[in-house]
């Protein structure tokens, strides 16, 4: 299996273990299980993961970083699980899953506006501000969910934009994580991402109440989350950037699929289209041209 291809199947197994996860999470909701509990477990289950990843692909000593890195994952710790995460367990409860992982899914018109305005790396072409306003449209169809609400400018709930939040928490450690950290074992990064969210999680809880696991889920979320982390940073190391935003847009399609198999999940007819719409404006943000804006 060559390389390109190799990167491919880890983002689909990633976009896969994504989908289960945010259903895995709404499960845990449903049987009582507070969010700050299931984010503690779920951090915990990640790092344990992706240590016995390492451990049996890679020698011990490979989990030895340097200063630089540190910092770089403290930061990707703090923004992608400790407020990221923390915001979309949370609206998981409040909110269908088919929303939160639709919103969760415009990243990448974050990764294009943040390379331009912040980092200054980036120009924007007429396809990036095509692929843009049709995400942003597509954001509107799935938050609104029917024609009714969307005549009304009823533009979702505070669920909604807490999960927007996050994708822009997220975004921000995308790019750390490809220019800082390219060349770290994919193990490595998701050990220690989740390792220190576990202990800042695990201290708070312990010390405002105690851990108490309500759900089975809130530990295979751990597990799946991990899998799903690690074959994510495999495929980023093997394929483009714009090509892996691409494929993990079949994380809606496997929520949609799973969606069928729970009775309290439902989707409507807008939110399907504006999944063809997210695809059709990745597919613009993908595209590159000469003459720039």
């Amino acid at each position: 299996m060559n390389t390109k291809t190799t990167g491919v199947a880890a983002i689909i197994g990633a976009s896969l273990m994504w989908a289960v996860e945010a259903h895995l999470v709404k499960l845990a909701h449903n049987a009582g299980a507070d969010y700050l509990q299931t984010c503690t477990f779920r951090a915990i289950g990640v790092a344990a993961t992706a240590l016995i990843y390492v451990l049996l692909r890679r020698r011990g000593r490979d989990l030895r970083i340097t200063r630089g890195q540190f910092s770089v994952l403290v930061y990707i710790a703090l923004a992608g699980t400790m407020v990221a995460d923390l915001l979309y367990v949370y609206a998981l409860g409040e909110i269908p899953v088919i929303n939160a992982v639709l919103i969760g899914h415009m990243q990448p018109i974050w990764v294009v506006l943040i390379g331009y305005f912040v980092l200054r790396e980036d120009k924007l072409t007429k396809y990036d501000y095509l692929g843009i306003g049709i995400m942003i449209v597509a954001g509107l169809l799935v938050a609104t969910r029917t024609p009714a609400n969307l005549r009304n400018l009823r533009l979702g709930s505070v669920g909604d934009l807490l999960v927007l939040g996050a994708t822009v928490a997220w975004a921000t450690t995308g790019i750390a994580m490809r220019k800082y950290l390219r060349e770290l074992n994919a193990g490595v990064l998701a050990f220690y991402r989740f390792a220190i969210a576990s202990a800042i999680f695990l201290t708070y809880v312990l010390i405002t109440s105690h851990l108490a696991l309500s759900s089975i889920h809130q530990i295979v979320v751990g597990v799946v989350v991990g899998v799903g982390t690690i074959l994510y940073y495999e495929g980023l190391k093997r394929i483009k950037a714009a090509q892996v935003s691409a494929l993990e847009l079949s994380t809606p399609l496997f929520v949609v699929l799973l969606s069928f198999l729970i009775p309290s999940e439902s989707v409507e007819i807008m939110q399907l289209f504006g999944i063809v719409m997210l695809i059709v404006g990745v597919h613009f943000l993908s595209r590159k041209e000469e003459v720039y804006f």
